[in-house]
């Protein structure tokens, strides 16, 4: 009882330091990215997360690195339920999509702007003002696919191992095929890196309707991307009261038995191995 108190004392002084460092960022735009394409920050959330949202925005706004947009999707209706601190935003776009749930973060982005560097972020965290910045070096290096957090995938034979078994949260950086980006801190994806199904919501709500990371995956390894995991291991810092609802419990109850090996064995079945 004591230890779990500490911890919750520790989180609450992070999550204050993190609030301050954020509101202390200069409101105006960062340095030019000087990619050879437009670079779109893309973003989705819903109505149980709108109480946290402002914070993860602020800090996706005031970058030191500047993207052409900041878009927010939503689902039809959300909108009129948003803060008005975040309807304020100036640099903030809002729109609304179909009803894709996760892959509202990615898929009408690239639906609109099919030639444009596009970084995912998540509504629930905290982002430093150098993360968007080290996405653009690791692009800038010729990374088709770069991330700040990242499992190896583990392979049994010619068929990846239950996504329990994987090594997550991989410790230094890598590059290859089995690295295996998450999109909780962030990816960016260079143009012209999916394979043309990506956006296929008949395929993707069918096939992974929870499991975007593993869907992304597949459509960038069947391209042939080699997925660029940068720096050390990721540390995840989430708002106070954010996780009320989330994906991980639905993707991640047992080895073998949630979302995302479900959706791992109806890819293998569909597409095989990348």
């Amino acid at each position: 009882m004591i230890r779990d108190a500490f911890r919750r004392f520790k989180h609450r002084r992070r999550l204050a330091r993190a609030l301050a460092e954020t509101a202390s960022r200069p409101d105006r735009p960062g340095r030019p990215h000087g990619l050879p394409a437009p670079l779109i920050v893309s973003l989705t959330s819903h109505r149980a997360r709108f109480a946290t949202l402002a914070p993860t925005l602020r800090a996706l706004l005031r970058q030191t690195v500047q993207p052409d947009r900041v878009i927010l999707w939503l689902d039809e209706g959300d909108q009129q339920h948003l803060p008005a601190e975040v309807r304020a935003m100036s640099r903030l776009e809002i729109r609304v999509c179909p009803l894709w749930r996760s892959y509202k973060k990615i898929v009408p982005t690239l639906l609109e702007h099919p030639d444009a560097y596009v970084a995912t972020a998540d509504d629930d965290l905290y982002y430093p003002a150098d993360w968007l910045e080290r996405l653009v070096e690791a692009a800038h290096r010729g990374a088709g696919v770069a991330c700040l957090r990242a499992h190896g995938v583990v392979m049994e034979g010619s068929r990846p191992a239950p996504y329990e078994g994987w090594d997550h949260n991989l410790r230094t950086p890598q590059t290859g095929p089995l690295v295996f980006p998450t999109g909780v801190s962030g990816v960016i994806y260079a143009p012209g890196v999916f394979h043309a199904d990506v956006t296929r919501d008949d395929l993707f709500m069918r096939l992974a309707p929870g499991a975007d990371d593993i869907w992304l995956y597949w459509m960038h390894r069947m391209a042939g991307s080699q997925p660029v995991k940068i720096g050390e291991r990721a540390r995840i810092f989430e708002w106070e009261g954010s996780q009320a609802v989330s994906l991980r419990s639905v993707n991640r109850p047992a080895a073998g038995q949630g979302g995302n090996d479900r959706a791992i064995a109806a890819l293998l079945d569909h597409y095989g191995w990348p």
